[in-house]
């Protein structure tokens, strides 16, 4: 796998490039946040913000999400990918948070993990968003990516994780999350790479061998 100089030049490109890392989901509290993040799952970050720009004004806390009926909400999601199965979790959720909880959103990992709809990715983005954990969650951008770059030989998420959390200094999972994002979705794209366009030809396996 790539060198530790590789790994810290790499680290200064990116945070050189992508200054300020975030999600681009839109939230103004913690349970918006945890809304976007179940509704992203098979669906693009710009899709969900379109949603939830209108539905979250409407409701935004567990109290209100839970006296929705599960039709009310679909009705309100239909331009999102499984829409049906994620209207039936976030009710559910909010029921569990409102009751279980008193409303406030847990901050364990195993904890949110309890909840329908939220799987390890899922809590992981979530704390990582809203709780500074250090967490490294892997989406489909984080896996081709840091595979790509020779970060991780991992045939799966958790290997991939695993591999990151190794030669990642901890200080930087969260902002490596962001910034494989943001390259994967500006520079390091699934089917058309641009190669031509990114800073990390040097540092990059896949680029190198591209070269031979």
């Amino acid at each position: 796998m790539t060198k530790k100089d590789d790994i810290t030049k790499i680290i200064d490109i990116f945070a050189e490039k992508y200054p300020q890392p975030e999600t681009s989901l839109n939230y103004s509290n913690p349970f918006e946040l945890l809304v976007a993040v179940i509704l992203s799952a098979q669906t693009t970050d710009k899709q969900v913000n379109k949603v939830t720009n209108k539905l979250f004004k409407e409701y935004n806390t567990p109290e209100e999400f839970s006296r929705l009926s599960r039709q009310e909400l679909q009705n309100k999601l239909k331009s999102v990918g499984l829409y049906r199965n994620k209207s039936k979790y976030i009710i559910e959720t909010a029921k569990i948070i409102q009751n279980k909880h008193r409303g406030a959103i847990p901050r364990k990992l195993n904890d949110l993990m309890e909840l329908p709809g939220v799987g390890k990715k899922t809590a992981a983005v979530f704390l990582a968003c809203c709780s500074d954990k250090d967490t490294f969650p892997v989406d489909t951008h984080v896996y081709r990516v840091s595979k790509r770059l020779g970060l991780t030989r991992g045939q799966n998420v958790k290997e991939v994780e695993n591999d990151l959390k190794d030669v990642i200094p901890q200080n930087h999972w969260i902002n490596m999350h962001y910034w494989l994002i943001n390259h994967g979705r500006e520079v390091c794209k699934a089917r058309n790479p641009q190669c031509d366009k990114c800073s990390l030809q040097d540092y990059c396996a896949y680029y190198t061998k591209q070269e031979d």
